[in-house]
C-alpha cells in the first residue's frame, strides 16, 4: 500500500464519518421537532376539553348567579377568544385571561351557598380542576420539549446543520395572568 493510497483511505473515513454525524445531527433535530408537535398536540387536547367544560359550568351556574351576569358573559367572552386564538403567543394570553376570568367566576361562586351544593356544578368543577392539572403537565412537557430544541438549532455545531435545513426555535408556551404568576402569601 502506497502512501497515497494509505491517505485516500483516511480521507474516505473522514468523509463517511463526517456524514454519519450530519446525518446523526439532522435526525435528532427531527426528533426534537417531533417531540414538541407531539407535547403541543397534547396541550392542545386538553385545551379543547377545558373549553368544552365552560358552557356547562356557565350555564349550571346561571340559575344559581342571575345577578351575576358580567362574571358570566366575562368567562364567556375569555373562552370565545382562547378558542380562537391561534399562536402560542396568542393562546397563551388568552388562556391566561380565561384562567384569570374563571378564578372571578369560582370566587364569586363561593358566595352562592346553593351553587355549592349542586351536585352537577361540583362535578363539574372537579372536573375542569384536574384538567388544569393536565394542562400544567401537558404545558410543562411542552416547555421542556421547546427547550431541547432550541438548544440544538442555538448550540455549535447542530446550529449550522439547523440553519442549512431552516430548523427554527419555537416558542415557550408561557402563562400572561398575573394572578396565576404570582406567589401565594403564607401569613402567620
Amino acid at each position: 500500500m502506497t502512501g497515497f493510497t494509505i491517505f485516500l483511505l483516511i480521507l474516505l473515513a473522514v468523509i463517511v464519518f463526517l456524514i454519519l454525524y450530519i446525518i446523526g445531527i439532522y435526525n435528532g433535530l427531527i426528533s426534537l421537532r417531533n417531540q414538541v408537535k407531539n407535547a403541543w398536540s397534547q396541550i392542545d387536547v386538553q385545551l379543547k376539553r377545558r373549553h368544552d367544560l365552560i358552557p356547562n359550568l356557565v350555564e349550571t351556574a346561571k340559575a344559581y348567579m342571575q345577578h351575576e351576569r358580567q362574571t358570566l358573559e366575562a368567562v364567556t367572552a375569555a373562552r370565545s377568544a382562547a378558542a380562537g386564538a391561534k399562536t402560542i403567543e396568542d393562546i397563551g394570553r388568552a388562556e391566561g385571561a380565561l384562567t384569570g376570568a374563571l378564578s372571578r367566576f369560582m370566587a364569586v361562586a363561593e358566595q352562592y351557598p346553593d351553587l355549592k351544593a349542586n351536585q352537577n356544578f361540583l362535578a363539574l368543577q372537579e372536573e375542569l380542576s384536574s384538567t388544569e392539572n393536565r394542562i400544567a403537565f401537558s404545558r410543562q412537557a411542552y416547555n421542556d420539549a421547546v427547550l431541547m430544541l432550541n438548544n440544538k438549532v442555538e448550540m455549535f455545531p447542530s446550529n449550522i446543520i439547523a440553519g442549512s435545513f431552516s430548523f427554527k426555535k419555537e416558542s415557550f408556551f408561557e402563562i400572561e395572568d398575573a394572578v396565576e404568576k404570582a406567589v401565594p402569601k403564607v401569613g402567620f
